[in-house]
Protein backbone atom coordinates (compact mmCIF):
# COMPACT_ATOMS: atom_id res chain seq x y z
CA UNK A 1 0.00 0.00 0.00
CA UNK A 2 1.29 3.72 -1.04
CA UNK A 3 1.92 5.73 2.32
CA UNK A 4 0.67 9.03 1.74
CA UNK A 5 3.20 11.95 1.04
CA UNK A 6 1.52 13.33 4.66
CA UNK A 7 2.21 10.16 6.44
CA UNK A 8 5.54 10.24 5.68
CA UNK A 9 6.25 13.95 6.63
CA UNK A 10 4.42 13.55 9.97
CA UNK A 11 6.68 10.50 10.77
CA UNK A 12 9.66 12.86 9.98
CA UNK A 13 8.78 15.40 11.77
CA UNK A 14 7.75 13.03 14.78
CA UNK A 15 11.59 11.57 14.92
CA UNK A 16 13.16 15.03 14.91
CA UNK A 17 11.45 16.08 17.95
CA UNK A 18 12.97 16.64 20.83
CA UNK A 19 10.55 14.03 22.85
CA UNK A 20 11.19 11.26 20.41
CA UNK A 21 14.90 11.93 21.42
CA UNK A 22 14.74 12.16 25.21
CA UNK A 23 12.64 8.69 24.73
CA UNK A 24 15.46 7.60 22.69
CA UNK A 25 18.42 8.22 25.16
CA UNK A 26 16.39 7.41 28.24
CA UNK A 27 16.24 3.63 27.24
CA UNK A 28 19.58 3.51 26.37
CA UNK A 29 20.93 4.16 29.56
CA UNK A 30 18.44 1.73 30.98
CA UNK A 31 19.70 -0.88 28.67
CA UNK A 32 23.45 0.14 29.52
CA UNK A 33 22.94 0.15 33.77
CA UNK A 34 21.39 -3.30 33.36
CA UNK A 35 18.47 -5.08 34.78
CA UNK A 36 16.19 -3.13 37.47
CA UNK A 37 16.48 -5.11 40.72
CA UNK A 38 13.79 -6.01 42.34
CA UNK A 39 12.53 -4.17 45.12
CA UNK A 40 13.36 -4.93 48.87
CA UNK A 41 10.57 -6.65 50.79
CA UNK A 42 9.19 -4.91 53.73
CA UNK A 43 10.85 -5.54 56.39
CA UNK A 44 8.12 -7.91 58.21
CA UNK A 45 8.51 -10.51 54.76
CA UNK A 46 12.26 -10.57 55.46
CA UNK A 47 13.01 -14.11 57.42
CA UNK A 48 15.17 -13.98 60.83
CA UNK A 49 17.70 -16.64 60.31
CA UNK A 50 17.59 -16.88 64.47
CA UNK A 51 13.81 -16.94 64.55
CA UNK A 52 13.49 -19.66 62.39
CA UNK A 53 16.19 -21.65 64.53
CA UNK A 54 13.95 -20.53 67.53
CA UNK A 55 10.91 -21.60 65.65
CA UNK A 56 12.47 -25.06 64.83
CA UNK A 57 13.88 -25.90 68.50
CA UNK A 58 11.48 -28.35 70.46
CA UNK A 59 10.24 -26.11 73.58
CA UNK A 60 11.98 -27.02 76.67
CA UNK A 61 10.14 -28.93 79.35
CA UNK A 62 9.94 -27.78 82.40
CA UNK A 63 12.50 -29.75 85.16
CA UNK A 64 10.47 -32.29 87.14
CA UNK A 65 10.76 -31.81 90.63
CA UNK A 66 12.96 -34.37 92.61
CA UNK A 67 10.52 -37.32 93.48
CA UNK A 68 9.84 -36.97 96.95
CA UNK A 69 11.83 -39.37 99.23
CA UNK A 70 9.82 -42.47 100.72
CA UNK A 71 8.85 -43.03 104.46
CA UNK A 72 12.22 -44.52 104.99
CA UNK A 73 13.73 -46.68 108.17
CA UNK A 74 16.63 -47.66 109.59
CA UNK A 75 16.29 -50.82 111.14
CA UNK A 76 18.45 -53.23 113.10
CA UNK A 77 19.83 -55.90 111.05
CA UNK A 78 17.99 -54.89 107.68
CA UNK A 79 19.34 -51.53 106.80
CA UNK A 80 17.01 -49.12 106.06
CA UNK A 81 13.96 -50.32 104.46
CA UNK A 82 10.18 -48.40 103.03
CA UNK A 83 7.22 -48.38 105.34
CA UNK A 84 4.02 -46.88 104.89
CA UNK A 85 2.32 -44.36 107.37
CA UNK A 86 0.10 -45.94 109.50
CA UNK A 87 -3.55 -45.56 108.70
CA UNK A 88 -4.65 -43.17 111.17
CA UNK A 89 -8.19 -41.68 112.12
CA UNK A 90 -8.38 -38.62 110.13
CA UNK A 91 -9.33 -36.04 112.85
CA UNK A 92 -8.37 -37.91 116.09
CA UNK A 93 -4.70 -38.05 115.10
CA UNK A 94 -2.69 -36.10 116.69
CA UNK A 95 -4.34 -37.52 119.67
CA UNK A 96 -2.96 -34.48 121.92
CA UNK A 97 -5.38 -32.00 120.23
CA UNK A 98 -7.44 -33.53 123.41
CA UNK A 99 -5.06 -35.13 125.26
CA UNK A 100 -2.30 -32.29 126.66
CA UNK A 101 1.19 -33.59 127.12
CA UNK A 102 1.71 -34.14 130.62
CA UNK A 103 -1.87 -33.68 132.18
CA UNK A 104 -3.13 -36.03 134.72
CA UNK A 105 -4.24 -39.58 133.87
CA UNK A 106 -6.43 -42.30 135.31
CA UNK A 107 -4.55 -45.75 134.65
CA UNK A 108 -7.95 -47.97 135.66
CA UNK A 109 -9.97 -50.03 133.19
CA UNK A 110 -13.21 -48.08 132.60
CA UNK A 111 -15.61 -47.24 130.11
CA UNK A 112 -14.52 -44.95 127.48
CA UNK A 113 -16.87 -41.90 127.00
CA UNK A 114 -15.30 -40.67 123.93
CA UNK A 115 -13.57 -43.52 121.59
CA UNK A 116 -17.00 -45.43 122.10
CA UNK A 117 -16.09 -46.96 118.69
CA UNK A 118 -13.49 -49.03 119.91
CA UNK A 119 -14.29 -52.30 121.53
CA UNK A 120 -10.82 -54.31 122.27
CA UNK A 121 -10.39 -57.65 121.39
CA UNK A 122 -7.05 -57.90 121.30
CA UNK A 123 -6.33 -59.78 124.95
CA UNK A 124 -8.78 -57.88 126.07
CA UNK A 125 -8.48 -59.44 129.81
CA UNK A 126 -5.14 -58.31 130.46
CA UNK A 127 -4.51 -55.18 128.55
CA UNK A 128 -5.50 -51.89 128.23
CA UNK A 129 -5.59 -48.46 126.22
CA UNK A 130 -2.05 -47.37 128.29
CA UNK A 131 -0.49 -51.03 127.83
CA UNK A 132 0.27 -49.18 124.75
CA UNK A 133 -0.23 -45.59 124.36
CA UNK A 134 1.93 -43.49 126.49
CA UNK A 135 0.38 -42.16 128.60
CA UNK A 136 2.13 -38.39 128.85
CA UNK A 137 2.02 -38.09 125.38
CA UNK A 138 -0.66 -39.69 123.44
CA UNK A 139 0.98 -39.29 120.14
CA UNK A 140 3.35 -41.66 120.97
CA UNK A 141 3.46 -46.06 121.89
CA UNK A 142 5.92 -46.86 124.39
CA UNK A 143 7.17 -50.63 124.56
CA UNK A 144 7.39 -52.67 128.15
CA UNK A 145 10.97 -51.12 128.86
CA UNK A 146 9.07 -47.36 129.12
CA UNK A 147 11.12 -46.75 125.86
CA UNK A 148 8.52 -43.99 123.70
CA UNK A 149 8.02 -44.69 120.37
CA UNK A 150 6.47 -43.37 116.86
CA UNK A 151 3.83 -44.75 115.45
CA UNK A 152 5.25 -45.40 112.36
CA UNK A 153 7.58 -47.61 114.52
CA UNK A 154 4.69 -49.84 115.55
CA UNK A 155 6.59 -53.61 114.65
CA UNK A 156 8.66 -52.86 117.86
CA UNK A 157 5.49 -52.86 119.98
CA UNK A 158 3.58 -56.13 118.23
CA UNK A 159 6.74 -58.08 117.99
CA UNK A 160 7.28 -58.00 121.86
CA UNK A 161 4.65 -60.32 122.11
CA UNK A 162 4.16 -61.56 118.56
CA UNK A 163 7.92 -62.74 118.43
CA UNK A 164 7.04 -65.82 116.07
CA UNK A 165 5.26 -63.28 113.48
CA UNK A 166 7.95 -60.20 114.15
CA UNK A 167 10.77 -62.95 112.99
CA UNK A 168 8.90 -63.73 109.98
CA UNK A 169 8.41 -60.18 109.05
CA UNK A 170 12.22 -59.34 109.31
CA UNK A 171 12.90 -62.50 107.05
CA UNK A 172 9.78 -61.50 104.38
CA UNK A 173 7.90 -64.31 104.55
CA UNK A 174 4.86 -62.41 106.87
CA UNK A 175 3.83 -59.19 105.81
CA UNK A 176 4.15 -59.00 102.05
CA UNK A 177 7.41 -57.56 101.82
CA UNK A 178 8.04 -56.34 97.92
CA UNK A 179 11.32 -54.88 96.65
CA UNK A 180 14.65 -56.90 95.15
CA UNK A 181 16.46 -59.30 96.72
CA UNK A 182 19.72 -57.37 96.31
CA UNK A 183 18.28 -53.79 96.62
CA UNK A 184 15.66 -51.49 98.52
CA UNK A 185 12.92 -53.44 99.94
CA UNK A 186 9.06 -51.85 101.06
CA UNK A 187 7.64 -53.49 104.18
CA UNK A 188 3.65 -53.15 105.39
CA UNK A 189 3.06 -52.27 108.67
CA UNK A 190 1.47 -54.94 111.20
CA UNK A 191 -1.49 -52.29 111.00
CA UNK A 192 -1.78 -52.06 107.39
CA UNK A 193 -3.33 -55.63 107.57
CA UNK A 194 -4.70 -55.80 111.65
CA UNK A 195 -6.58 -53.62 113.25
CA UNK A 196 -4.51 -53.34 116.71
CA UNK A 197 -7.81 -53.09 118.84
CA UNK A 198 -9.04 -56.46 117.67
CA UNK A 199 -6.36 -57.70 114.99
CA UNK A 200 -8.10 -61.12 114.38
CA UNK A 201 -9.27 -61.15 110.76
CA UNK A 202 -13.02 -61.64 110.90
CA UNK A 203 -14.37 -64.84 109.08
CA UNK A 204 -14.88 -64.34 105.63
CA UNK A 205 -17.82 -65.55 102.97
CA UNK A 206 -16.71 -67.68 100.19
CA UNK A 207 -17.62 -66.64 96.96
CA UNK A 208 -19.19 -69.20 94.88
CA UNK A 209 -16.87 -71.37 92.34
CA UNK A 210 -16.61 -70.50 88.61
CA UNK A 211 -19.22 -71.22 86.12
CA UNK A 212 -17.64 -73.97 83.66
CA UNK A 213 -18.41 -72.68 80.09
CA UNK A 214 -21.07 -75.13 79.50
CA UNK A 215 -22.86 -73.61 82.06
CA UNK A 216 -23.01 -70.17 80.80
CA UNK A 217 -24.78 -71.74 77.42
Amino acid sequence: MAVSRFARSTAASWVASPAFLILVFAGAGRAGAGPTPPAAKPAEDQKDPKKDEKKDEAPKKPEAAPPARANMHFVEGLGEIELPLPPLTDGIFPCTQCHEKGAPFDHSRRELNFHDEIKLEHDAEHRWCLDCHNAEDRDKLHLASGQTIEFTESYKLCGQCHGDKYRDWRAGVHGRRSGYWDGPKKYLLCVNCHWPHAPHFKPLKPEPPPRRPEENK
